[in-house]
């Protein structure tokens, strides 16, 4: 009853500008929130109460969790034609103190709050302004916003944690692609078939697989690891529709035909290879979806690897903190029962959670408005199937006509 209007309030909430609105300055209405939906998806606002969730995640047997920041900028059509650089001196510096650095801080704090084996997920846009210009005009990033990175890459390396480079909306992303490559090329040639950064490829674009193809390409030539996120997509309320594709059931083919292309190192009709390309790079997946049945096709294709004694990529499944739990729970169950035997598929299990303050949680919660709307949808038509059969079978035990 309340489900629909609280998500569509959050939804609002999420682009509201007034200070009234923001919960980092309304501390009723912050006091709703974190107590509501940013606590279904949220890991805390430091890192005493991020410490305490992830805890609560890996005690529950999941290998590890992707952590991010969840400062971010998501712009509309006139924002995003309309980007400015900072440009230099008192304007530049005020960028980097008020937008650089303070994303620095919290990715660095994202970094340490994380241990070997964990994830942490870089989400451009929340740097600023100037991460934004530079991003949408596809260019190089700015000394400070460079410097910045470089910290966040350095530090992760040293500890054994990796990086998963965010996909974002359509206006920035042939920028976040570009950075994503360098810092491939410079961080994952050092351990051979080891990736420390990933880039995040949305299987409902059209054009997902000959990018992602150039970029194997490109990994195979200059001998490096590609790092691969791959996911459905979580931009449909700001991407442009015809770069979509027409239906769920073509998204579906896209998603389950390029993971298992990564997943046997094999090209096909899905993923075709770039010019000239026949031979698949070294490369890392993290298969990001709530798609149960995409999630058992890939662990099928493991399974018959194993039993066959084949050579498999390294490759974790993760779903969204608070969303699709009977998929986790699932292959949580599945590593644990498989855990030690031969010939089998031991799915790792990884939670994707974000922490920062309600406020600077507020985009990333509208996302997950938008989403469990349409979850809604599914859940109801589930439930009334059930009511259904129920009366069916009450009313057949005490001899009524069915």
């Amino acid at each position: 009853m309340f489900l629909a209007p609280s998500l569509a309030i959050t939804n609002k909430l999420a682009h509201a500008t007034s200070p009234i609105l923001n919960p980092d300055t309304n501390p009723v209405l912050r006091f709703f929130l974190k107590h509501t939906f940013y606590k279904q998806f949220c890991a805390g606002e430091n890192a005493a109460e991020v410490k305490r969730t992830v805890n609560g995640l890996k005690s529950m047997g999941f290998k590890g969790v992707v952590l991010g920041y969840a400062r971010e900028v998501v712009l509309d059509k006139s924002q995003a034609d309309n980007l400015e650089s900072c440009g230099e001196y008192e304007i530049a510096e005020e960028c980097i103190r008020r937008e650089i650095i303070p994303w620095r801080k919290g990715t660095l704090e994202t970094v340490k709050m994380t241990v070997p084996g964990d994830f942490v997920a870089l989400k451009f846009t929340g740097a600023g302004s100037q991460a934004l210009y530079d991003l949408s005009r596809n260019s190089n990033p700015s000394p400070a916003l460079k410097e910045a990175i470089d910290a966040v890459c350095d530090l992760a390396a040293s500890r054994g944690v990796k990086l998963l480079f965010d996909a974002e909306q359509q206006a920035v992303q042939a920028g976040i692609d570009s950075w994503a490559l360098e810092y491939m090329r410079k961080y994952n040639h050092r351990t051979p078939g080891q990736a420390v950064v990933y880039n995040t490829y949305q299987a409902y674009l059209k054009a997902t697989p000959s990018i992602l193809a150039s970029h194997l390409a490109i990994a195979r030539k200059e001998g490096f690891t590609c790092g691969v996120k791959l996911v459905r997509g979580a931009y449909l309320g700001s991407d442009p529709r015809h770069l979509i594709h027409n239906s769920k059931a073509d998204t579906d083919n896209a998603y389950d035909g390029i993971s298992a292309s990564l997943a046997k190192r094999q090209y096909s009709s899905i993923l075709r290879p770039a010019e000239g390309e026949s031979v698949f790079p070294e490369v890392n997946l993290v298969l990001a979806g709530h798609n149960i049945n995409s999630v058992r096709k890939i662990q099928a294709l493991r399974t018959e690897q194993a039993e066959k004694g084949e050579k498999q990529i390294d490759l974790i499944y993760a779903q969204l903190q608070g969303m699709a739990d009977e998929v986790s729970c699932e292959l949580v169950q599945a590593g644990l029962l498989n855990q030690g035997k031969k010939n089998v598929d031991i799915p790792k299990a990884y939670k994707y959670l974000v922490w920062g303050t309600t406020g600077e949680c507020m985009k990333y919660l509208g996302r997950r408005a938008q989403e469990n709307q349409e979850s809604m949808k599914r859940t109801k038509e589930g439930r009334d199937a059930m009511a259904s059969e129920l009366v069916r079978r009450v009313r057949k035990a005490f001899g009524f006509s069915v």
